[in-house]
């Protein structure tokens, strides 16, 4: 990683942080940017610094995801106080049953006030995802759930199953010397440095400088389709939209990414299908090699890349990867041998 390089505070299933380079090749200096899952926000965050500002949309289904965002970009000093805690076996499954029963009202505020955020809700979100080990981190799939008794709540194994609001129990992340996201932070420049106090969560410059990158991205959460139309793209010029939704059922997990999904890439895939050929649209969608290629047929283009290997992606997936561009994009950059 490059001194520059601004990453999300916390590990995300099939984050495209290696795709950045190669899809900013396509899109150019476009006046718009959306991301409709939004995730790790890894294209938007590894955008080339020579490249202009645009108007910038971020969206996630996942409510823990966009409170997250929104309070960074808000308050990150809070977001670092909470998310300042050693890792605790413990303390890892007492929040992270809290954050569980939390999601439904969490969400309904997100999406109800476009600039309502949980501070302490993201440290604790962040601060878990950071110790958790492997997918299903507040997927709300597992037997043990918060019951009231009358010597006050309990985590008690009622076999939850699938209801949303049980969690399992394991032991967390060591390997870092349980220090949670107070691992070794890249060095991001002199961004958001003033005024640090000397007794400051380590994190605290890290998301400072997050805060100003996402200073004015507008951050929504609620369906991927809320933010596809033309008041939030085409509206505002030349857009570059990166669509990476959970691939099928079939290749990944849904609890990898916190919530279910059902077969949404099919869904987007068909958008693309009827959208693909606007000229003020430069789209970037993100699957498995072939999952998408009756695109080709009408003008998009298709490349390969390699992700990293993940605690869901073994080696053959992550040489699957395949990013589809839609025929406004620019071409591809000709390599050294053609």
């Amino acid at each position: 990683m490059s001194n520059n390089t601004l990453k999300a505070p916390f590990p995300w299933f099939g984050g495209k942080s290696r795709a950045a380079d190669l899809i900013w090749q396509r899109f150019g200096a476009v006046a718009n940017y959306v991301e409709p899952f939004a995730g790790s926000a890894a294209v938007l965050l590894g955008k080339p610094a020579r490249l202009p500002r645009a108007t910038e949309t971020l969206n996630d289904l996942d409510g823990f995801i966009c409170n997250l965002w929104r309070a960074i970009q808000a308050d990150p000093e809070a977001v670092a106080r909470a998310a300042d805690w050693p890792v605790s076996e413990l303390d890892l499954h007492a929040r992270h049953s809290w954050l569980v029963n939390e999601r439904a009202t969490l969400t309904e505020h997100l999406q109800a006030d476009p600039t309502y955020y949980d501070a302490t809700l993201a440290g604790w979100w962040v601060w878990g995802a950071c110790s958790w080990i492997g997918s299903g981190w507040c997927s709300g799939k597992g037997p043990w759930q918060r019951i009231e008794t009358a010597d006050g709540l309990r985590l008690t194994n009622v076999n939850a199953g699938n209801s949303g609001t049980g969690v399992n129990r394991k032991l967390p992340h060591l390997g870092d010397g349980g220090t949670g996201v107070n691992r070794q932070l890249p060095h991001l420049g002199d961004g958001g440095k003033g005024g640090v106090l000397t007794d400051a969560p380590p994190a605290l410059d890290w998301l400072r400088t997050l805060a100003e990158r996402l200073r004015s991205a507008r951050i929504t959460c609620g369906d991927w389709r809320r933010v596809t139309g033309p008041s939030v793209t085409t509206k505002h010029g030349l857009t570059g939209m990166v669509l990476d939704p959970p691939y099928n059922s079939e290749d990944a997990e849904n609890d990898c990414y916190g919530i279910a999904h059902t077969n949404v890439a099919d869904d987007v895939r068909a958008w693309c299908l009827e959208n693909g050929g606007n000229p003020l649209l430069r789209i970037a969608l993100c699957g498995y090699a072939h999952d998408h290629d009756e695109l080709l047929a009408h003008g998009w283009s298709v490349e390969s890349w390699k992700a990293r290997k993940g605690y869901q992606t073994d080696g053959d997936n992550s040489a699957r990867e395949r990013i589809w561009f839609s025929p406004a994009c620019l071409s591809p950059m000709p390599s050294l041998f053609d």
